[in-house]
């Protein structure tokens, strides 16, 4: 794994989490399309579908704090333009993410460090690592960080 991406590598300080788990956080940055030419390889989608939930607690939280008084119907459209899969691509990007990423030769070749659900998934897959290893807490301050409330 590039040392970039390792526990004291560049995505720990830009999400404000020290990765723990070398495993995990391999896991996490590993697209399918690798994991299915390497038998050895687990791909992120599990740790993404963990990710997406905390996340969208998370904006949740904090658009209810920010509108206490604002109905279910403005709410709603802000939290799914928040965890949109262009926006968090936006994020993934800004992180420098695709740059970690484990692709497959046919992805690779595709421009998938790049792609919008590619990235979207590979940073919903490294927020659940962070939920993993750090709680609630520290998924707050990861989304802190990404976000522009």
């Amino acid at each position: 794994m590039p040392a970039a991406v390792g526990p004291r590598g560049g995505l720990s300080g830009r999400l404000g989490h020290t990765f723990q788990d070398a495993d995990l956080l391999r896991e996490a940055v590993t697209h399918r399309s690798f994991a299915n030419e390497n038998a050895d390889a687990r791909d992120n989608e599990r740790l993404a579908l963990l990710g997406d939930a905390m996340l969208s607690l998370v904006v949740a939280e904090r658009l209810l704090a920010a509108a206490p008084a604002d109905p279910v119907g403005v709410l709603t459209p802000r939290r799914a333009a928040l965890v949109s899969g262009e926006n968090l691509a936006r994020w993934a990007a800004a992180v420098d993410l695709g740059a970690h990423l484990r692709l497959g030769r046919g992805e690779e070749q595709m421009g998938g460090r790049a792609k919008e659900s590619v990235l979207a998934t590979a940073l919903e897959a490294l927020l659940g690592v962070i939920y993993l290893e750090g709680g609630l807490d520290a998924g707050r301050r990861a989304i802190g960080l990404l976000a522009v409330w």
